[in-house]
Parts: structure tokens; C-alpha cells; sequence
């Protein structure tokens, strides 16, 4: 009988009912001056456990499933699925060898022994990939992103977590700065993809849809870009920075920051809006060499959605001028959290 592969937690015991087990084993009997040796179990025994435990809880998992399915939520079904699960578990434990008795002996051991407790986690972590109890494995963070720890108490925190750590409304939950961030890089690639073809009409016109739907997708609805679209999420991190300064305990460096950063953001926005005016230009075009020109000028404004631009000519892109852009947002989202951290 095959079963779905789906490992699930390790066992465990209530710490009363561990206790309870542990010193009833460590007690010495009635009558005898020596403690007997609590029962154990060789390092074979402790792998067959671990297999029949995935079996058994993959079992459990397609049980509970059904169980919770509508058509199965009469008293009648449910018994029936508790039947048949037990059944199910007898004759998987029996193609292992092992009783259910054993079964349930050797859980017992090893919920109250921390030293076949730490081979039954190592070998289970080994088996399916699962970090250790207790280890904790953080998922990288995207580009843009920060470890909501970094992020100051309070309704502040809560907004400017909003911009660079998670926002409901994004498709992959992200912050507003990497959604943007990711989105921004994906007009780039498209710009640079159509500068490559510059013979090529239809393919200029093809990359520069896709540079719309990265920046704004409610206007070319298709495309390779996350759906959410450069310009609302360069929005998101202007309004969300502007709410955490608005709050009664935002400090000076916060209130001070965000006036960069909303800035930096819209002037991303800005420049989301002159890109597509000319991918629209590009799109209009008859002629390849017609869009060939403009393409070179989609490129440029494209790096500049993240780059920003030097527009007073003295070597550093400032937040303001009209010069920032999404990268100037994120230095000054790193200022700010850097000076909350200050003493």
C-alpha cells in the first residue's frame, strides 16, 4: 500500500507525561538496593522508528484530510475513517515488522530519553530534509528586504515594516521596496532585451509591452513582471514611510528620513510614467529604425528607475531634484534604521 510521502513533527509527549515515564524508569524497585537500567534502544531500532513514525503520520495526515472534507462530517463517515485508520496503521506497521504495541513502546522511550530523543531528531532530520528541533533556518531575505527585528517598536515599526519587510497585498507578501525593486529590474532586462533586436519591429514592440506591465500592469495586463507593477509599489513606499512618520512616537531621524525616501520613491514613479510614454511611443512605431531610437532612450530611463540620475552633473545621485530613484530610498530607509539604533 503506497502512502503519501509527507513528513510531519516529531512525536511528542506532554513534559508531565515524559516526567512521569523517565522517573518511573530511573525508580528503583521495592526490595532492590540497585536502580534498574532503564530500557533502551540500539541505533537500528531508533531508524526503524523513524520510518514507521513518516509512515504513520503520513497516514494520520490523509485521514485528518478526509475527515475534513464536507461530505465525510457525519458521525457514521467519521467512525468510519477511525476505523479504517487504525487498520491502515496496523498493516503499515506490520510490512515494518513492528507490532503496534512496539510501536507505541519505543515512542514512549524515546519521548523520555533525551539521548534516543537527539537520534531520533538527527536521523529524521537526515530523512527528510527538516531542520533540527530548535534550529531555526531563516528563508533569505529578498533584495531590498530587513529582518523585522531590525525594525523600530510600535506603530513606526509596523508601517516601515510595511515598505521593507511584508505587505499583505503584494503577490509574494514581500515589502513595498522589494517588490518595487524586483519589478524595476524586470523593465530593465525587457528595455535591454529590445535594444538587442534593433532590427526586429515586432520584438521592440513585444519588450516594450513588458516594460509597461512591470511598471504599470493595469495598463498591458500581461507580461514577465509580478503583477503588482514598479509604480504601486514605489507608492506603497512613499505612503507607508509618510504613515510611520505621522505617528506620535516617530523620532526626528525617522521624520527626517522619510522626507528622503517618499521623495527618492516618487521620483521613481516619475520617471515609471516617462518609460512608458515612450514604450507606448515604441509600440506606435512603423518603422524598426523609428523604435530602434527610442529604445535607446527606454534603456537609460529603465536604469534609472533604480539608479536614479545625476541630473546637476556634481558625481553623486542625491534623494532630491529629481535625481533619487528606488536606490536612493533604500540608503535612506538604511539611515534611518541605522540612527534608531543610536544610543
Amino acid at each position: 500500500m503506497a502512502f503519501p510521502e509527507r513528513p510531519s513533527a516529531v512525536l511528542a509527549l506532554t513534559a508531565s507525561a515524559a516526567l512521569v515515564v523517565a522517573t518511573a524508569l530511573a525508580a528503583p524497585l521495592a526490595g532492590q538496593s540497585a536502580p534498574v537500567s532503564a530500557p533502551t534502544l540500539t541505533l537500528a531500532e531508533v531508524r526503524a522508528l523513524v520510518e514507521a513514525h513518516l509512515v504513520v503520520s503520513a497516514i494520520h495526515d490523509s485521514s485528518d484530510n478526509k475527515a475534513a472534507q464536507q461530505k465525510n462530517k457525519t458521525k457514521e463517515a467519521q467512525l468510519d475513517l477511525q476505523q479504517r485508520k487504525r487498520e491502515m496503521i496496523t498493516e503499515a506497521l506490520a510490512k515494518k515488522g513492528m507490532a503496534d504495541s512496539v510501536f507505541s513502546k519505543r515512542r514512549f522511550l524515546v519521548s523520555s530519553n533525551a539521548t534516543l530523543r537527539a537520534q531520533f531528531d538527527s536521523i529524521l532530520s537526515v530523512v527528510t530534509g527538516a531542520p533540527l528541533p530548535g534550529v531555526l533556518v531563516a528563508a533569505p531575505l529578498a533584495p531590498g528586504a530587513v529582518a523585522a527585528s531590525s525594525l523600530p517598536p510600535g506603530l513606526v515599526g509596523t508601517h516601515l515594516g510595511h515598505v521593507v519587510s511584508s505587505f499583505m497585498d503584494t503577490p509574494d507578501k514581500s515589502g513595498f521596496l522589494p517588490m518595487a525593486l524586483a519589478e524595476a529590474k524586470i523593465a530593465a532586462q525587457h528595455a535591454a532585451f529590445a535594444a538587442r533586436t534593433p532590427d526586429n519591429l515586432q520584438s521592440m514592440q513585444t519588450h516594450a509591452g513588458h516594460v509597461i506591465h512591470a511598471i504599470d500592469p493595469a495598463q498591458a495586463p500581461s507580461g514577465p513582471g509580478k503583477g503588482f507593477g514598479m509604480k504601486r509599489a514605489a507608492g506603497g513606499i512613499a505612503h507607508h514611510a509618510e504613515l510611520a512618520a505621522k505617528e506620535p512616537t516617530a523620532s526626528a531621524n525617522v521624520k527626517t528620513h522619510v522626507i528622503h525616501i517618499a521623495t527618492a520613491a516618487r521620483n521613481a514613479m516619475a520617471r515609471g510614467d516617462q518609460a512608458i510614454a515612450i514604450a507606448k511611443q515604441i509600440q506606435g512605431a512603423t518603422t524598426a529604425a523609428a523604435a530602434a531610437a527610442l529604445v535607446s532612450q527606454l534603456v537609460s530611463i529603465c536604469d534609472q528607475l533604480i539608479a536614479g540620475s545625476d541630473n546637476n552633473a556634481d558625481g553623486r545621485v542625491g534623494w532630491g531634484d529629481g535625481e533619487g530613484a528606488l536606490q536612493q530610498a533604500q540608503d535612506h530607509l538604511g539611515l534611518l534604521l541605522a540612527g534608531e539604533k543610536k544610543p
